[in-house]
């Protein structure tokens, strides 16, 4: 084959100018989204649940939208219901009851009739699944603020447990950042039964099998199982007998602690944590106390919700939470694999506006586990103090290092960064080795058979997927097995957590291809010998799951609890790039798999540069909230492409950077 020429099998040969085309027009087409100050960010877009809540939460305060916003939310709904009659929580997924009820409750009250025929389609396939009454918990817990379900259907979440000590079985130290967020407003609203005003008075009875009043046996996640759940059953129902009896005092207490929370975090008009529910929630807390609608963190808390929609000519839909440092960090590590003189600029602008988000003087909540370590990592959205991520953390601190290894970036203009995100991810390292996202240590797994915790995700343990971004951090930054233990026991919590078949799981994004890529780039930064057995039976199981157009795809239903093995899927281009970058990263571009993979991904590839996919490819918490990062597909398959013509070009086999 010559230098210039590649071909897959039964493919007919490809030139690398070919390629060259492919990257010229894929970074045009990314750097036509750059924002003026250098940063990109994309839509994130969730399932119908969030949009809907934005016009239930309207209506539980008694501020209906105008007319015109709940005419382009309708609009928004209505396209997003399945040929079932319900709505998915990912693309093409099976119905969720919880998702579908919300979305008709929406559609209900913002003037849908129950006999048009959506609404009629809809019914039927939520009564088909069970009735509302199969909903998970937290559609309950608003049911119930309506007066649609009884308070029993929903677990006691007493505010008291702001009371408890630290060495308590439940602190909300042990529970995630995303789980404390949520929950501790949450307390104050089911402790103070806080109840929707509804002025336009809708009710849901229509879908139910049973009335509500006379159900007795509430919906239970598949986790949920002996003998842990009976055990929490009994506490729920203690409490429940109890709480009617809890003091005052205590009550009045806990209820301040958990305000005063809230508001030490509010984070002006990005929010409470930064993510929907518990911006929600924070509001519907101040909302519920009296707050008058011009006090400051109101103010700044509304805003913050409103900031997270995205206003289209037709149609409205609000995000889950804003993705500015990814996707800046991502299309970065894109641009510098792409290279040329047209990204230097671009580069050093997107530079420059991350330097500044670092956080180096607010000590979070992962200090409560962490005390002695500074701060120093970087949030996912434009500002997140108490809550930096080590998965953005490591990318931004690749892209650094990345760039002052290349001359983008000025001699010692991001050094004091980089060595404050390591030290900040070495000091956040969990005792099995590996690295969970925004905790340390935060293995408290019997807090998932909690009555609350429906879905399955109170927690923030190690995952493969962070683990390895960490490793191919700390490995571009000079550190080996050798010179560092911390270092050895990452990668060796790598390397334990690989799958009988091969693979990694994904935690964040979908699935075990996602983790798969992930820890094949960091085993080839540590300098792991790609005959080394981990990396042969990855790239066999990625050679065995490719698909006949060349491209690689992967369903949110992987994630089920009885999950055996690969179930093919649909090739999208994300998932195609992550394999690629995998199977590049194991020493395997002149395979005919990746030859074939990059075929998949130049026909994919459209007329403006960039690529498209419907698929949800992200995973916010596995079974229950799946995402669809719109720049998955902007910056991934171009990042793949260019990796493969520098490889050809260079005449070698050997991935240099950490990812």
């Amino acid at each position: 084959m010559s230098l210039d020429t590649f071909a897959g099998s039964n493919l007919r040969a490809r030139t690398l100018p070919e390629v060259d085309a492919a990257v010229t027009s894929g970074v045009k087409a990314l750097l036509d989204v750059q924002r003026d100050d250098g940063h990109f960010v994309f839509e994130l877009e969730a399932d119908a649940t969030i949009t809907a809540e934005y016009i239930l939460f309207r209506h539980q305060i008694g501020e209906p939208p105008s007319p015109e916003v709940e005419a382009k939310v309708g609009n928004y709904l209505r396209r997003k219901q399945a040929d079932n009659g319900g709505w998915p929580l990912f693309h093409g997924g099976p119905l969720d009851v919880s998702a579908s009820v919300k979305a008709y409750f929406a559609l209900k009250m913002i003037g849908d009739s129950i006999d048009a025929p959506h609404m009629k389609r809809a019914r039927e396939a939520i009564l088909a699944h069970g009735g509302a009454a199969q909903s998970n918990v937290f559609t309950r817990g608003m049911l119930a603020q309506y007066g649609i379900v009884p308070r029993r259907a929903v677990p006691v979440v007493p505010v008291e447990l702001m009371l408890l000590p630290e060495w308590f079985p439940f602190h909300i130290w042990k529970i995630s950042y995303w789980a404390r967020t949520v929950l501790v407003p949450l307390s104050v609203l089911t402790s103070l039964r806080a109840t929707a005003r509804n002025p336009r008075n809708i009710r849901l009875d229509e879908l139910f099998i049973e009335p509500p009043e006379k159900v007795r046996r509430w919906a239970r996640a598949k986790h949920q199982r002996f003998p842990w759940t009976v055990l929490f059953d009994w506490i729920d129902k203690l409490l429940r007998f109890a709480e009617p009896y809890f003091p005052q005092g205590p009550r009045k207490r806990a209820v301040d602690k958990a305000v005063a929370f809230v508001t030490e975090r509010i984070n002006g008009t990005d929010g409470l944590g930064a993510i929907w529910p518990a911006i929600v929630n924070s509001v519907l807390v101040y909302d519920l106390l009296g707050y008058p609608k011009d006090d400051p963190n109101v103010v700044s808390a509304r805003a913050a919700i409103e900031k997270l929609g995205v206003f289209k000519e037709d149609e409205i839909y609000f995000q889950p939470c804003l993705s500015p440092v990814w996707d800046t960090a991502l299309s970065l590590h894109t641009l510098m694999e792409a290279g040329g003189a047209e990204v230097a600029k671009p580069i050093g602008k997107a530079l420059d506006w991350l330097k500044p988000l670092q956080v180096l003087d607010i000590a979070g909540d992962w200090a409560a586990i962490r005390p002695k370590t500074r701060p120093g990592g970087w949030a996912f959205q434009y500002a997140n103090a108490y809550y930096p991520d080590l998965d953005d953390t490591a990318a931004v601190v690749l892209a650094m290092d990345r760039a002052r290894s290349n001359s983008l970036a000025p001699a010692g203009a991001y050094d004091e960064s980089i060595a404050r995100g390591l030290e900040w991810i070495e000091g956040m390292q969990s005792k099995n080795g590996g690295f969970g996202a925004f905790d340390a240590d935060n293995t408290y797994y019997y807090l998932n058979y909690i009555p609350f915790a429906d879905h399955g995700a109170l927690l923030d343990p190690p995952t493969a997927d962070v683990s390895a971004r960490c490793v191919s951090m700390m490995a571009q930054l000079g550190q080996t097995r050798e010179n560092n233990p911390q270092f050895a026991r990452a990668v060796d919590y790598l390397l334990k957590e690989q799958e009988a078949d091969g693979s990694w799981f994904g935690r964040w994004g979908v699935n075990y291809i996602y983790g798969t890529w992930s820890v094949l780039s960091a085993l080839n930064a540590a300098g792991i010998d790609h005959s080394d057995p981990a990396f042969k039976k990855a790239v066999a199981w990625l050679k065995r799951i490719q698909n006949g157009d060349g491209g690689w795809g992967e369903d949110c239903a992987s994630y089920k609890l009885e999950y055996t093995g690969y179930e093919k899927a649909p090739s999208t281009a994300s998932q195609t790039a992550w394999a690629l970058l995998g199977l590049m990263a194991a020493g395997e571009v002149d395979e005919p798999a990746v030859a074939r993979g990059i075929r998949y991904l130049l026909a994919a590839q459209e007329g403006g540069g960039s690529w498209q996919e419907e698929n949800f490819t992200g995973t916010g918490f596995p079974r229950v909230f799946y995402l669809r990062y719109h720049g998955y597909a902007k910056f991934f398959p171009l990042w793949a492409v260019a990796r493969f013509r520098n490889l050809k070009r260079a005449n070698h086999n050997t991935v240099l950077a950490g990812i």
